[in-house]
């Protein structure tokens, strides 16, 4: 709990310093400190053995000022009502990183998936549905997949939503599966996000991807994806990590037979003996480095030992503030999470806009809308970071801020 609180609150302190730096007032602050709408629901669910257990949910909506909310649902033991919160509000400065037409909403269930059956996830996803579906919908509130939630979840609750609507509701959910909707390019679309980050940022630094040493913290989703980009764009993939250790061969890793011999929670690495750990691999010398595991990694204890002279952070939060203000005060370029990792909702986006016109695109114009997306959203925000002499992390949550604001002023809310 203590960790979640301290989520929320350093969540408001970003959105502070960032109005504070825009010149807004307090009273936007005290509208956006918080979510607009935060609704806790019961589910009961009969389980396999015919017990009833009772689940709780929520679902935070930030800010509808810019359009509908939109964010993820996690399904997590550990899920509580500060942790969506806070989690809407990111989702709210990603929007309006990327300048999509939403503000940020957050869902979540205290609940163990692993423990639980096929038949007892579907009627708790059905469950939730029916308990949110008053504030929910394609033009108010669109879910999408998080922490272990996937596309036959989203299936779920889409069918749901459709039944109390009595209509097809393809957009009142992103992340489904092609057959119901679903978008070409979702699966890699965070990994690809970071990706364009990666390359943008080396073109500012004056790097050449081709042969530049890449070290990846992290092997799961996002990691492995982000090592094989970066193998076939052809750089040097020096070292990759998992929960158990690191991996490093500074003339190159061979990452196609890593991923082969993976197994299915990311783990590779306990099938070599010269492993090092997390710590090691993060003060490696190299080019680029990616942070795609846990949060809290670089610290104000290690950031000076950093050698590389691009961030990118793929996972949420694993540079402090302080490592921050160590980094950027040693002229690494640090891209920070909200603007790396917003690949995800760029792609739900269109998602949903090609659900409301019932076209769907081919994969390539997924990527093509993907790539001018990302790089606009880098550009403005590496802009922002110059002309403010801010770094990239406080300039990102300016220009995530700056259009909620803004369309609140507008509405007269503020």
């Amino acid at each position: 709990m203590g960790e979640n609180l301290n989520l929320f609150t350093s969540t408001q302190h970003v959105i502070n310093d960032a109005l504070g730096k825009l010149g807004y007032n307090e009273e936007m602050f005290e509208l956006l400190k918080e979510p607009i709408r935060m609704l806790t629901v019961r589910i009961p669910v009969r389980m396999d053995d015919g017990s009833i257990k009772v689940f709780t949910g929520y679902r935070a909506q930030h800010n509808d000022a810019v359009g509908p909310t939109k964010g993820g649902v996690r399904f997590h033991p550990e899920v509580d009502e500060e942790e969506v919160k806070a989690l809407s509000m990111w989702m709210s400065l990603k929007c309006g990183i990327v300048d999509l037409p939403y503000g940020g909403g957050k869902g979540g269930i205290i609940c163990d998936p692993r423990t639980m059956s096929f038949t007892e996830l579907e009627k708790l996803s059905r469950g939730y549905v029916r308990a949110i579906s008053q504030i929910v919908g394609p033009t108010k509130d669109i879910p999408a997949p998080d922490v272990y939630t996937n596309s036959q979840i989203m299936a779920w609750m889409m069918d749901e939503y459709s039944r109390l609507r009595e209509n097809d509701s393809p957009g009142f959910i992103t992340g489904k599966p092609l057959v119901l909707g679903g978008s070409q390019g979702r699966e890699k679309a965070t990994a690809q996000g970071v990706t364009i980050c990666i390359e943008e940022a080396a073109k500012k630094k004056g790097i050449d991807i081709k042969g530049a040493r890449v070290v990846v913290q992290g092997f799961g989703n996002a990691g492995s994806f982000l090592a094989k980009f970066m193998h076939d764009a052809g750089a040097k993939v020096i070292a990759i990590s998992d929960a158990h250790g690191a991996l490093h061969d500074p003339k190159g890793l061979d990452i196609d037979y890593l991923l082969d011999r993976r197994d299915s929670f990311g783990t590779v690495t306990t099938l070599f003996d010269n492993i090092i750990s997390n710590q090691e691999l993060l003060e490696l010398d190299c080019d680029i480095l990616v942070p795609a595991a846990i949060s809290n990694q670089i610290t104000e204890n290690n950031a000076d030992k950093i050698k590389a002279s691009i961030v990118v952070e793929a996972a949420n939060g694993p540079t402090t503030f302080e490592a921050t203000r160590i980094l950027s005060e040693r002229d690494i370029l640090l891209v920070p999470d909200v603007l790396a990792s917003a690949g995800g909702v760029t792609v739900s986006y269109f998602e949903w806009v090609q659900n409301n016109q019932g076209y769907y695109w081919t994969e390539e114009e997924v990527n093509e809308k993907l790539h001018s997306k990302i790089v606009d959203a880098f550009n403005n925000v590496y802009e922002t970071s110059m002309n403010r002499r801010v770094n990239m992390r406080l300039a990102a949550y300016m220009v995530g801020a700056r259009k909620m604001a803004e369309a609140s002023r507008f509405r007269g809310w503020v």
